[in-house]
C-alpha cells in the first residue's frame, strides 16, 4: 500500500481583503517573491498591507507594485530596504508572457490575493480579476443575504 504524500501546512501571512469585493476573478496563480531578509522576519511577523497592490510588466518580468512591507524593527536603520518598493516576481517566462497577454485585455488586472509561506519559501497568490461595477457589487451584497437568510431558515427548521 501506497503512502499519501502530505501536503505542506500553508502558514498565511496576509490576505488582499478588498481584492474579493473590488474584482471578480477569473484565474489565481502561485509566484515566488524576491525579498531581502529583514522582510522575511518581518513578514513572518504578519507586517504586509496590500492597499494598492498590482503587478506591473517590465522587460520580460513580472514586478509587484504597491504592496507596504514593514521594516523589521530589529535591522540597523542602514540595512532597511524601502517598504513600498517594487519586488520580482518568481514566474516562468512562459507564465508571465501569458499573464501580460491575458492582462492587456480590457479591463484585466493582476492582483495580489494573499501572501502565504510554503516549505519556508514566501508566496503570493495572484488573481487575474475583471473589476466590478457598483451594480454588480450590489448583486454579490443581495445573494449573500439571500443565502444567509436561507441557511436561518434551515436551521430553524432542524
Amino acid at each position: 500500500m501506497a503512502k499519501k504524500k502530505k501536503k505542506a501546512p500553508s502558514n498565511v501571512i496576509g490576505q488582499n481583503k478588498q481584492a474579493r469585493r473590488l474584482y471578480e476573478f477569473l484565474e489565481t496563480f502561485e509566484a515566488g517573491i524576491a525579498l531581502q531578509g529583514s522582510e522575511v522576519k518581518s513578514l513572518r511577523e504578519g507586517r504586509v498591507a496590500f492597499k494598492d497592490g498590482y503587478v506591473r510588466f517590465k522587460n520580460g518580468e513580472a514586478w509587484l507594485v504597491g504592496v507596504h512591507i514593514a521594516p523589521y524593527e530589529n535591522t540597523s536603520l542602514f540595512d532597511r530596504p524601502d517598504p513600498d518598493r517594487s519586488r520580482r516576481l518568481l514566474l516562468h517566462k512562459s507564465e508571465i508572457e501569458r499573464l501580460q497577454a491575458k492582462a492587456e485585455q480590457k479591463g484585466l488586472s493582476v492582483i495580489p490575493v494573499k501572501m502565504y509561506i510554503t516549505r519556508g519559501k514566501v508566496k503570493v497568490q495572484l488573481a487575474l480579476g475583471k473589476g466590478k461595477n457598483v451594480h454588480s457589487k450590489k448583486e454579490d451584497i443581495k445573494q449573500r443575504d439571500i443565502e444567509r437568510d436561507t441557511a436561518r431558515q434551515l436551521a430553524a427548521y432542524k
